[in-house]
């Protein structure tokens, strides 16, 4: 065999290796979701590659073969004949004829292992890294082609794989479903990549944890809520709407548990428009009510059902909790609105020297989001759903304004109480 023919027999079998080789990175690579788009659009090639995602044992297998014969048939055209002429072209030099074979030979391994590594396996893998789909795609009718050639072969291999693993007790494994974690993940990556804006990953990560939250993390809580009494005067409850800026209220007689139903300002602004005194029993409606622990999720189905943008929280004694609207679980997604009645009174405010703060009344999820924390000790158990409920637990007893604890190398001071609840809490970094 000439040496030319050498050659060319050599560098055919790289680039059949490189093929093989860019096949299986692609197949291995390629989303299935990425492939799932494209057979839609009617791209006939992804789907053949979905229907070889199917069964990738014999795709893997088939390939595995492809690979095996390029080495065995890189083996016997190892370049003797090229070593051969190297080495009388070595001796014309005048090399030792003791070390012109032995340079013969190695500088035909190491030309080969470059090209197989270059040629045959780094150039083709990463071009089925940066085209995985669209080279799946092209491949995977010729794979699916090699399959059916080699499937006696394929068959035997599988038979055989499998009773080595049956030996090593491996079982196989489910095809795992993606996780709430790997979507995180995947849009993180696609705003660095710049196909997301930063709001558009801040919102999904959002809709994300809110099926992790329940009515206790968002609602307004008893302490806080606006809720109209109908023994009292017209202009008394007015003065209430006016300083709230609610859109809804409560209604109750007499004390706050004996709720009679919900108002609207909307009702009530259009019967004063034919009224001087709108009368707020005449506007009750019932109100919806849920339980405390609901998650948000069940809340915007019985809102839904309900067609209302409120409901008022009970807990197991029937005893009102607090409310919960649309308006607090559209925050929860794309984070504070600013609202007409806002007068600077904020969950959270940074002062100049980098203290924080903060209403006791803030949401846990919300507080462990702002100061990157993983876990609260007693969260797990439910024992509070509040920045104030968490340093309750931690003193053991209800404190005076100035008490304070340190923990997670945070330093956590009560600054004002609302009779026995605390209101007001500084955060700063412990001394």
């Amino acid at each position: 065999m000439s040496v030319t023919t050498e050659i060319v027999i050599i560098i055919a079998l790289v680039f059949v290796n490189g093929i093989l080789s860019m096949a299986e990175m692609a197949m291995v690579s390629a989303r299935k979701t990425r492939l799932q788009e494209l057979a839609k659009r009617g791209d006939n090639d992804a789907s053949r590659a979905l229907e070889v995602f199917k069964e990738p044992n014999k795709f893997l297998s088939a390939i595995q073969i492809g690979i095996s014969l390029v080495a065995i048939f890189t083996g016997v055209f190892g370049g003797a004949t090229i070593a051969k002429s190297l080495t009388v072209w070595l001796s014309a030099l005048e090399v030792p004829a003791g070390y012109s074979s032995g340079i013969s030979i190695g500088i035909v391994v190491v030309s080969i292992t470059y090209l197989s590594l270059v040629i045959g396996e780094l150039v083709p893998k990463r071009l089925a890294l940066s085209h995985a789909e669209r080279i799946a795609s092209l491949v995977a009718g010729p794979m699916r082609l090699l399959s059916r050639i080699a499937a006696p072969l394929i068959a035997i291999l599988s038979v055989s794989t499998d009773a080595v693993l049956l030996v090593l007790r491996v079982r196989k494994k489910p095809e795992g479903h993606v996780t709430e974690e790997e979507i995180k993940i995947m849009i993180e990556q696609g705003t660095q990549a710049g196909v997301f804006e930063e709001y558009e990953q801040d919102m999904v990560t959002r809709v994300l944890s809110l099926g992790d939250r329940d009515v206790n993390d968002l609602m307004t809580h008893r302490p806080d809520v606006v809720a109209l009494d109908v023994e009292d005067s017209s202009e008394e409850n007015w003065k209430k709407i006016q300083e709230s800026g609610h859109s809804i209220f409560p209604v109750y007689q007499h004390e706050l548990d004996n709720i009679q139903g919900t108002v609207s300002i909307k009702d009530l602004w259009a019967q004063s428009s034919t009224s001087d005194r709108p009368d707020i029993k005449s506007l009750v409606v019932p109100a919806l009510f849920v339980p405390e622990g609901l998650t948000v999720y069940k809340v915007l189905e019985r809102f839904k059902q309900a067609m209302t943008h409120a409901a008022l929280v009970i807990d197991e004694y029937g005893n009102l909790q607090g409310i919960i609207t649309l308006h607090d679980i559209l925050e929860a997604i794309v984070g504070d609105l600013p609202s007409l009645h806002m007068n600077g009174d904020a969950e959270a405010v940074q002062r100049e020297d980098g203290s924080w703060l903060l209403d006791a009344l803030l949401p846990v999820d919300k507080f462990k989001e702002m100061f990157e924390i993983d876990e609260m000790p007693g969260e797990d158990k439910g024992y509070y759903d509040t920045l104030g409920g968490f340093m309750l637990v931690q003193f053991g007893q209800i404190p005076s304004p100035g008490a304070h604890f340190t923990w997670n190398g945070m330093r956590f001071e009560v600054l004002d109480m609302d009779g026995q609840r605390i209101d007001k809490v500084l955060v700063l970094p412990a001394p």
